[in-house]
């Protein structure tokens, strides 16, 4: 779990492109995103996974922008690049990130 805190750092000091997922605990579809977010995690070594608690740190969500969750945004060399808004099935977004990250 990364925070407002540890965000840059975990995330756009990181050497490889993340993923983090926007999230809360009240959040339906968040919870179902999140064993297809941990699969992910565990098959690609080259992306890092991270999830941020959108209630425990609401600064980086109004940094950049979230007004919808969950929402997942790929950051590579320490900037966003993409942004996906919803649930969705595991197999559809690994294709949308493969098309992303080549």
């Amino acid at each position: 779990m990364t925070t407002d805190a540890t965000f840059a750092a975990d995330v756009l000091e990181h050497d490889q492109p993340g993923l983090v997922d926007f999230t809360a605990d009240w959040c339906p579809p968040c919870r179902m995103i999140a064993p297809v977010l941990a699969e992910i995690s565990a098959e690609r070594p080259g992306l890092t996974v991270r999830e941020l608690n959108t209630d425990e740190n609401p600064e980086t969500m109004r940094a950049y922008q979230v007004m919808a969750l969950p929402t997942l945004m790929l950051f590579r060399d320490g900037a966003p690049v993409a942004s996906f808004v919803g649930a969705r099935p595991k197999a559809k977004l690994l294709a949308e990130l493969d098309n992303l990250l080549g």
